[in-house]
């Protein structure tokens, strides 16, 4: 293995790794550009088992998009709709709070629930919804509303972000996804989505949640049209941040979808490209404690397969996640407990179930 890694070019960031340092912007560089894929499997797996030996996580949670109705329309997603679209939707308080009583009868233990950047909503609805949820489910923790989200909650109601937080966390917030990164770079953002909150507006939203005792997570979309140094840039940014606050729980890369979208001439990332960037996550963001193969996005094989390139999450039973599926995702929509508990061991890791907040669910 040593002289593999030295004809590989990566045995001082090996050494880096088995002595538990920090790696540079360059040493994230030099992995991307690694085609050693085994040995970043190899270099990530030492940091997943030092920090999770094999447990692998799950959750039992349920997916509501609560609206795809959008002002920022970015290129990369074929989720949001212009206001009178056909294929728009929007779903009022009380439909909402129906979606969470028809499932009653299943041991969830969150709701994740995330939307669009809707022109007319006004600010009681975002509260409404969250009350209405709670009343429907008292015991439910609610991961609900991107940065991107809470910025413009915060806007519409004529708040601070902090005024909003707060007034969200009254009426039911637990924790914030990690949605609406993409990529922090801001040539990205200007071709891309230049309507959407800028990437350090983005971090500066999820610090003040932080700063407010609210946990979140954090995303990257990647295999568009970012370069790798772009990428880095974008896990440096989310260290520091990290390094600062300690507020994020994980980290989700999430393969671009190009069907349905103004980029649908760019191809789908491909099964290297998706496991290269879990390892380089892990590897990177020392201080995170979970990586997460989104298995929606991965497919279920690359989840699985992941899970020995740094992942030890494989989120949850989702149900009903409409944005990748709305771009083509074809992994399906939901799994049932026992489906993600067989892949989790067939990989020859061990199921072990969640809460949002990382507790274990005996």
């Amino acid at each position: 293995m040593i002289e593999a890694l030295k004809r590989a070019g990566l045995f001082q960031i090996y050494e880096k790794v088995a002595a538990g340092e920090r790696l540079s912007f360059d040493d994230g560089v030099a992995l991307y550009r690694s085609d050693a894929l085994p040995l970043l499997g190899f270099l990530a797996n030492m940091v997943r088992e030092r920090l999770n030996g094999d447990a692998t996580y799950y959750i039992y949670n349920q997916h509501i998009n609560y609206s795809n109705v959008c002002v920022n329309l970015c290129k990369f997603c074929a989720f949001g709709k212009e206001e009178g679209d056909p294929d728009g939707f929007l779903l009022d308080v009380e439909q909402v709070a129906e979606k969470i009583r028809e499932r009653l009868d299943e041991p969830i233990t969150e709701v994740h629930i995330v939307g669009s950047i809707h022109p007319d909503l006004p600010y009681s609805y975002y509260l409404d919804m969250l009350r209405a949820v709670k009343e429907a489910r008292p015991g439910i923790h609610i991961q609900a509303f991107t940065c991107v989200e809470i910025a413009h909650i915060a806007e519409t109601g004529g708040k601070s972000v902090e005024e909003a937080l707060s007034d969200l966390m009254d009426a039911g917030l637990g924790s914030i996804p990690g949605g609406g990164a993409e990529v922090f770079s801001q040539r990205i953002r200007e071709r891309l989505c230049p309507d959407k909150l800028p990437g350090d507006k983005w971090l500066e939203v999820a610090k003040t949640a932080h700063r407010m005792g609210l946990k979140s997570n954090a995303t990257m979309l990647y295999g568009h049209i970012e370069t790798v140094e772009e990428r880095v840039e974008h896990l440096v940014a989310l260290r520091e941040a990290q390094d600062e606050t300690g507020g994020f729980m994980c980290f989700i890369p999430l393969a671009f979808h190009p069907k349905n979208t103004e980029l649908e001439s760019v191809a789908p990332t491909a099964g290297v490209d998706d496991l290269k960037n879990i390892a380089v996550s892990r590897l990177m963001l020392d201080n995170f404690p979970h990586i997460k193969a989104y298995w929606v996005m991965l497919g279920q094989k690359i989840a699985q397969v992941a899970l020995w390139y740094g992942a030890d999450d494989l989120d949850g039973t989702v149900l009903e996640e409409k944005i990748t599926n709305m771009a083509g995702g074809e992994s399906g929509q939901a799994m049932a407990r026992n489906e993600i508990e067989h892949l989790i061991r067939a990989a020859g890791r061990v199921p072990v179930q969640r809460d949002t907040l990382y507790n274990v669910v005996e």
